[in-house]
């Protein structure tokens, strides 16, 4: 992050696509860093939320360690602004508006050796979005390496470019969600879509990559659109696995229902006219 020693000026955060320019104490838009000191530091870092022992298939992975479990954790704050999020109450949360635990690397790499009797292969870091506390993820999946651990990330894919490759370069598999396959749903969400289409080709060269997209009705629902995408994401990488999932009507957006079941299998063969591995969720 670039430092400023005057408080009367700005200092840039690098961690995603936005670089936020904050003033000293101000906070950015991902709610969970902050300007102090001239600088702009991780404020939610080790702050978890969220901490559960989950099937590496809810992530979901399909093709990394099936039957396995995966310790999973999460923070707060995220740096998109999805209407519908199910997990709202972490994403869109800052400091003060939920409670957290502060867990050191240490500690939690200690739960996660120790959950190996239990089918544990390692650490996920979820539930919120986890690139805007890189600095904790890397120093977790440093020591997570070091004890035999796996690494995964599930995000957003928004990262700015040093960010991401110092995380491609410790994680051992990502889920990356691409909400819709056209800038006018990511301008909707307050996220940037060929960021993310960039960051989604870069991973795949270098750890094992899943993709999901949640069919929202009315926004990313059409065949031309699943087409498109599926065409894409075969060029990036004919092998990975597209997970295709069912909306509910949640949070902000109640205003549709919840897709209907045979479209989703619909838009799965669409998609296998391209691609190899294609699963449906919560059908």
């Amino acid at each position: 992050m670039e430092k400023n020693t005057d408080t009367n000026e700005y200092a840039v955060c690098r961690v995603c696509f936005r670089t936020c320019r904050l003033k000293e104490g101000e906070k950015g838009f991902c709610r969970a860093r902050r300007m102090r000191d001239g600088e702009v530091v991780c404020e939610n870092y080790g702050r978890i939320t969220s901490l559960a022992l989950d099937p590496v298939e809810k992530k979901p992975l399909a093709l990394f360690y099936p039957g396995s479990y995966i310790l999973s954790a999460g923070s707060y704050g995220c740096n998109f602004r999805c209407p519908y999020c199910q997990n709202y109450e972490i994403s869109d949360a800052g400091e003060g508006d939920v409670p957290y635990k502060y867990v050191s690397p240490e500690e939690l790499v200690d739960m996660a050796v120790s959950m190996k009797k239990h089918g544990n292969i390692g650490l996920a870091f979820t539930y919120n979005e986890p690139i805007i506390s890189y600095e904790y993820v890397l120093d977790c999946e440093k020591l997570a390496h070091a004890s035999g651990l796996k690494t995964v990330l599930v995000t957003n894919g928004s990262a700015g470019s040093a960010v991401w490759e110092a995380l491609t370069d410790n994680t051992d598999a990502m889920n990356i969600d691409l909400k819709a396959f056209h800038k006018g749903f990511y301008d909707m969400i307050s996220g940037e879509f060929e960021t993310v289409k960039r960051n989604i080709a870069y991973a795949a060269e270098r750890c094992h990559v899943e993709v999901t997209v949640l069919i929202i009705p009315r926004e990313n629902d059409s065949i031309e659109e699943m087409r498109e995408l599926s065409k894409w994401l075969a060029s990036v990488d004919k092998n990975c696995a597209l997970h295709i999932s069912r909306f509910f009507p949640q949070h902000n957006m109640t205003d549709r229902p919840a897709t209907d079941v045979a479209l989703i299998y619909k838009l799965a063969d669409i998609a296998r006219e391209n691609l190899e591995n294609v699963y449906t969720g919560n059908c």
